[in-house]
């Protein structure tokens, strides 16, 4: 079993731009990147209600480079477009996956339909670093439809599991990854009991949206609270007082510097500084 490290109360909330009140249940500057490597971020925004309006709420044309943000949709829609020549619109259960690699400029912001009827908006967004190696990809977007991602029963009708990458018993993720990470969104009934196998080596982080849940019979965590647990050991016990949404998230470390400065994370000083000259020359492209 998986020895839990530390767990994290829910943090302060913020706001990204005028449509995201999020809390970032972990950070890599807070917490430090060795120890959730290969993850950077996670933002939980909402849930949060919003009135009917005239304008999209969101966050303007912005950059990123060197890592990968992926945007898990509960409730609400989002639009998203970028300088790959992607974009569109999720809504419930949809995620999108969108490679920064060498550069890229996007914007997010509330669907239409969803700006004009208000409503319950949910998600989260998880930042996954890549490997120097892969840092000047090209930049990429994948779109995850909720009818696309697989969905397995927990044992004894505690719920289901939604495999959006990696692979659990058997059964895929669609998302492409660069490094082996796992990215599983769980649901789980009152009073659930789940054995979940998860890869010796791998970081390992279980983070609880709604709800609440014990893990290994010790610590319970509850909304927008965050476990971190050893890389040794190959499994965790999950069990829910009630109904619960987690997410657990486990992944290979990458053993490599990690600097970052807002929008990019890379290696080295220096490569921040050129990202931030490439982008202020133009090289990112222009929506």
């Amino acid at each position: 079993m998986k020895k839990i490290l530390t767990t994290y109360g829910p943090p302060r909330g913020h706001w990204v731009g005028d449509g995201f009140p999020v809390r970032s249940l972990f950070s890599y500057d807070r917490m430090g990147a060795s120890n959730i490597s290969p993850f950077l971020l996670l933002d939980y925004a909402g849930p949060s209600e919003f009135p009917p309006a005239q304008r999209p709420r969101g966050v303007g044309q912005h950059p990123h480079r060197g890592f990968e943000t992926v945007t898990v949709v509960y409730s609400g829609e989002l639009e998203h477009r970028d300088t790959s020549g992607a974009g569109g619109l999720i809504g419930e259960g949809d995620v999108q996956w969108m490679t920064a690699g060498a550069g890229i400029v996007h914007e997010e912001f509330h669907s239409q339909q969803f700006t004009e009827q208000g409503g319950l908006l949910n998600m989260v967004q998880l930042w996954v670093n890549l490997p120097a190696s892969a840092k000047d990809t090209p930049a990429a977007y994948q779109t995850l439809l909720n009818k696309d991602i697989p969905r397995v029963s927990l044992e004894d009708d505690g719920g289901t599991l939604r495999v959006i990458a990696g692979e659990y018993l058997e059964h895929k993720g669609p998302a492409n990854t660069f490094t082996p990470i796992n990215v599983w969104d769980l649901k789980l009934e009152p009073g659930a009991r789940v054995n979940l196998p998860v890869p010796k080596g791998h970081t390992t982080l279980v983070a609880v949206l709604n709800g609440s849940v014990q893990i290994n019979d010790t610590d319970v965590l509850r909304e927008a609270e965050l476990a971190n647990l050893d890389r040794e050991g190959q499994e965790i016990v999950l069990e829910s007082n009630n109904d619960a949404r987690l997410l657990v998230l486990s992944g290979e470390p990458i053993d490599e510097p990690v600097v970052g400065y807002g929008p990019f994370v890379m290696n080295t000083e220096g490569e921040i500084k050129q990202a931030m000259l490439d982008f202020q020359s133009g090289k990112f492209g222009a929506l």
